[in-house]
């Protein structure tokens, strides 16, 4: 139960300090539509969804209105479809089978075009992969993802090398929109199979026949808490954070339990990810500073990042037994008004990004880089942000837009909660000769724990 003055704190949050839920996402599992016949297969995939989800964004919108609490998006996420395609050999009549039903139903995007091959490639994941570009090209509303490293399976650097090749292809794809379908499309090392934000969203094979997952965010409520401590010991701005996002998750604790019943669905996680957006006090670069840092990307900002990351999440398990997901910080430079600011003023650069990403929740993410940068120099950023994953037994992810026509200091806008996206350069010194090796990064010693 909520107090009468929890009650009016949290009205505060919402009505000030930019308190959401940012999303709604219901997993569902796709291993039963599974046919030899792609059309079939199709078929069963789209009557599935639009049973499952029917009321899912209805749902959303009757909790919104009685709790009083924004619900940003209502998603959905599904089985790897590189799983379901194995049978019928077609993943692109699936794409848009996807895409028509995420639509009928009327969430925001669908998430699951995806693909586990940290260890290798079957036929049909390959067949799958190639299909990635002209799957995102194709649909509006389809996001997808691509597993190529674990630290219990080490990295495969064929896929590796394969997917700087997709970006580059998507890119191309979709260049009269400035490469957008790579903004639909998330490289992983440990992913998990929770996860309720896009991109980088499905429905893990060991997940329920479906799953409510809320993700809660509140850069906001954190920097008002921290603008009211300057000059407090740096422990105790921990403790706020823990304090604060403990409040937090409680609200989405509400709001996934409310769902679940209503949804008949199993509640599974709530994760409390602070997830920027490009509106002003929304913003985690700017907690940071609220810190003491004069900009993010300055010496010092790792630091901060990882005791922001580290509360948040001690905060979180206090709150519920079922704290999921990615639950942290996000720092994906387009979205966040705070990091869009430091990148244009040549303080937060993609060395220093790929430095925070050993300490936050994810990795380097939506990060526009120029659109003649080669496919091994993209491969080898992402080699290098799984091998942090790997080492650090961490979720760490890639999402680059290599903006076609682009270069550094152009701006891509791409809109919504998607912000703009400031060109960011390149180290361009070649590691062409080390990505075309290939075979796979062993696992870590650390890996064997049996």
């Amino acid at each position: 139960m909520f107090t009468s003055f929890e009650i009016g704190e949290t009205l505060e949050m919402i009505q000030k300090e930019h308190l959401d839920v940012r999303t709604i996402t219901m997993g569902i599992s796709l291993l039963d539509c599974m046919s030899g016949d792609s059309k079939i297969c199709a078929d069963n995939v789209y009557d599935k969804i639009c049973k499952k989800a029917e009321n899912l964004v209805i749902t959303g919108e009757e909790i919104e209105k009685e709790l009083g609490v924004p619900i940003i998006n209502k998603r959905i996420s599904v089985t790897p479809i590189s799983i379901i395609a194995s049978a019928s050999g077609d993943p692109l009549a699936l794409a848009k089978a996807l895409d028509k039903a995420a639509k009928n139903v009327g969430v925001n995007f669908l998430g699951g075009y995806s693909a586990l091959v940290q260890k290798g490639f079957s036929d049909a994941d390959l067949r799958f992969i190639d299909s990635i570009p002209e799957a995102l090209a194709t649909t509006d509303i389809v996001c997808s993802s691509v597993a190529v490293g674990s630290t219990k399976a080490g990295i495969n650097m064929d896929a590796v090398k394969k997917m700087g090749e997709i970006i580059k292809e998507t890119a191309r794809l979709t260049e009269k929109n400035d490469g957008f379908g790579c903004a639909k499309l998330v490289v992983f090392c440990n992913p998990v199979e929770d996860n309720p934000f896009m991109a980088g969203a499905f429905h893990g094979v060991s997940e329920p026949e479906t799953a409510i997952n809320v993700g809660v965010s509140g850069p906001g409520v954190v920097k008002c808490v921290l603008d009211k401590m300057q000059g407090q010991p740096i422990d105790k701005v921990a403790e706020a954070i823990k304090k604060t996002a403990f409040k937090i998750t409680r609200i989405g604790q509400l709001v996934a339990k409310e769902a679940s019943k209503r949804l008949n669905a199993p509640f599974g996680i709530v994760d409390l990810s602070l997830a920027p957006t490009p509106a002003v006090g929304d913003s985690v670069a700017r907690i940071l500073e609220a810190m003491g840092l004069e900009t993010c990307g300055t010496h010092g900002t790792t630091a901060a990042l990882a005791l922001l990351n580290d509360a948040v999440k001690k905060g979180g398990v206090m709150a519920s037994s079922n704290v999921g997901g990615l639950s942290g910080a996000f720092i994906p430079v387009s979205e966040d008004e705070g990091m869009i600011a430091a990148a244009r003023s040549g303080a937060l650069t993609l060395e220093k990004l790929e430095a925070m990403t050993c300490v936050c929740s994810v990795g380097l993410d939506m990060i526009c880089i120029p659109g003649d940068t080669p496919a091994s120099t993209i491969s080898a950023i992402i080699a290098d942000e799984a091998a942090i994953g790997m080492i650090n037994n961490k979720t760490t992810a890639v999402r680059l837009i290599p903006a076609p026509g682009k270069t550094v200091g152009d701006t891509v806008e791409f809109g919504g909660l998607l912000g703009t996206g400031p060109v960011m350069s390149v180290n361009k010194a070649s590691s062409e000769e080390f990505i075309a090796r290939g075979g796979r990064i062993p696992a870590p010693i650390h890996s064997l724990r049996n």
